[in-house]
């Protein structure tokens, strides 16, 4: 099976990232970093790291390329606990948005989603799923008891 890595272009700040997200996700292992320079002049160029068992890239490329909304890292939550811890912690110095997204301190989209949300969309009562989804459209971080009592009617 071929292994699919985002790859994310920094201007100047990878390495600040990388740290940053690696203390957002408890299950994170650093890889290799290419450096360049020398003495007081020594920066990454590029380096690895996983989150989650999920390989990552980044580079510091200059200010050619900025990240925006069309991509986005959907994480899927095992409780509300969860979504609320990551929440905090991908939007310090971020910016929220809605229905569970927001983008952090350095530009990329995230999308905090609970377990079991999706389920509640595709229930085969339509009348119960839009509910759920029409609660989901008013919420800037996702609450899954209230999409649940959106789900009950």
């Amino acid at each position: 099976m071929p292994t699919i890595t985002p790859f994310l272009w920094f201007d100047s700040q990878a390495e600040e990232a990388i740290a940053f997200y690696r203390s957002v996700f408890a299950n994170s292992k650093g890889g290799p970093m290419q450096m360049i320079g020398d003495g007081a002049e020594r920066r990454m160029l590029s380096g690895s790291w996983e989150l989650e068992g999920q390989p990552f890239m980044a580079i510091n490329g200059g200010p050619h390329f900025q990240f925006t909304e069309a991509v986005s890292f959907m994480v899927t939550c095992a409780d509300q606990a969860e979504v609320d811890d990551l929440w905090e912690k991908l939007l310090d110095g971020g910016k929220a948005s809605r229905c569970g997204w927001l983008k952090d301190r350095f530009g990329l989209s995230w999308q905090i989603i609970p377990g079991g949300m999706f389920a509640l969309f595709n229930d085969p009562d339509r009348a119960a799923a839009k509910r759920a989804m029409d609660a989901m459209m008013g919420m800037v971080k996702l609450d899954l008891a209230e999409l649940q009592r959106a789900h009950a009617g």
